[in-house]
């Protein structure tokens, strides 16, 4: 009877910590998403993005960004190692594409990143560091431009928020 009175009391958070329903966790760890794409779109972001990319990820490609020449809306994709990849290629097997900048270099790789996702349906993130006075005013042509390609736009200060997003995605 104590029972039953106990079990129609708990609310369902309680009741989901009980024993009983414990057997119905599932224990395994979340699969990483399929794969990642991080992109840097100026100079200082690829710099942080060296140093991001010696954490262990799971499926993450780090990228810097420049425009292919003037007046074209083509874009070069270098790997941190130096070696150069298509943004066709690798937009095929990405789920998520984050964006990181330091400045307002990179407006136009930001845009044609996004209008690229978009078109293909791939999740996209912004970040844009400064330092914390600077995230309005140096970066505001990228803020600009990433703002209507990313889902999550996150101005920032602090470098380690590269990490905490790419983590938050599974990448």
């Amino acid at each position: 009877m104590i029972a039953a009175v106990l079990t129609q009391t708990l609310s369902s958070c309680a009741r989901a910590a009980t024993a009983e329903e414990a057997r119905y966790r599932i224990d395994r760890p979340i699969a990483p998403s399929r794969a990642g794409r991080v992109v840097a779109l100026d100079p200082g972001a690829a710099e942080i993005l060296r140093r991001t990319a010696q954490h262990p990820w799971a499926n993450a490609r780090f990228y810097s960004c420049q425009p292919a020449g003037a007046g074209s809306e083509e874009v070069v994709l270098r790997g941190i190692d130096g070696g150069s990849a298509t943004l066709a290629d690798e937009l095929a097997s990405a789920s998520v594409v984050v964006m990181v900048a330091t400045s307002d270099a990179g407006a136009a790789c930001a845009n044609t990143l996004g209008k690229a996702c978009w078109e293909r349906g791939i999740q996209t993130a912004g970040l844009v560091l400064g330092d914390g006075t600077q995230v309005g005013t140096a970066a505001s042509a990228a803020v600009t431009a990433l703002r209507p390609h990313a889902r999550v736009l996150l101005p920032s200060s602090d470098e380690a928020d590269v990490v905490d997003l790419l983590t938050a995605l599974r990448v």
